[in-house]
């Protein structure tokens, strides 16, 4: 049984389905957050409003110039799948997918008490089927196939609260400090990328 002030324990995980390292990052961080004792918050926000209030970009097109850059964040990934195990992941050929839709999916299964269902089947149709999930068609099928109700789930997206909620979200976490995804806070403090997973147990360690 965990003791109270371990329950206390979370991380918060600033998420969006575009982000490849952020389906990398989720494939770990359960299991982190269980060694510790500790819950994930998963907060979606879009990605692109992120970007656009930090005046950041994608790598492709901030480091694309840059000999060589790419090819080794294209290796260091290929060592962290391998390190990991994570070889159902494959790069989404319709990349970069709008993931509005999606991102409003996912407040709204939330709110529906279906957030973990839909995590992991938009997740596996994004990085692992290969699917183009911003058509409607392809949302409502690839929700279905996990179990849910995609065309409540894509009713719901039209929503002007769910609407606000992902606005918010993304409002509050860049008030953070959050420049990119995948983004962790423990308490205060902010870790970014994949690579700093480590780091982020350590933190949790502490409490």
């Amino acid at each position: 049984m965990r003791s109270p002030a371990m329950t206390d324990k979370t991380v918060d995980f600033i998420f969006d389905f575009g982000s490849p390292n952020a389906y990398l990052s989720w494939k770990l961080l359960p299991d982190i957050a269980a060694r510790q004792g500790a819950t994930v918050k998963l907060i979606p926000c879009l990605l692109g409003g992120i970007f656009k209030a930090t005046g950041n970009q994608a790598p492709m097109i901030a480091f694309g110039g840059v000999k060589g850059k790419m090819d080794y964040e294209m290796l260091e990934t290929r060592r962290f799948i391998a390190a990991h195990g994570l070889t159902a992941f494959r790069f989404n050929p319709h990349f970069p997918v709008n993931t509005l839709l999606l991102m409003r999916g996912m407040i709204a299964a939330q709110r529906m008490g279906v957030g973990e269902a839909y995590l992991e089947a938009m997740l596996k149709g994004m990085w692992e089927d290969g699917l183009k999930l911003d058509d409607p068609e392809v949302f409502v099928a690839t929700a279905n196939a996990g179990g849910l109700d995609g065309a409540a789930l894509l009713a719901a997206t039209g929503d002007a609260e769910v609407k606000a909620e992902l606005v918010a979200n993304t409002e509050a976490a860049v008030a953070r400090g959050t420049f990119g995804i995948p983004t962790f806070f423990v308490g205060d403090e902010i870790f970014f990328g994949k690579e700093r997973l480590g780091q982020v147990e350590a933190e949790l360690a502490k409490g």
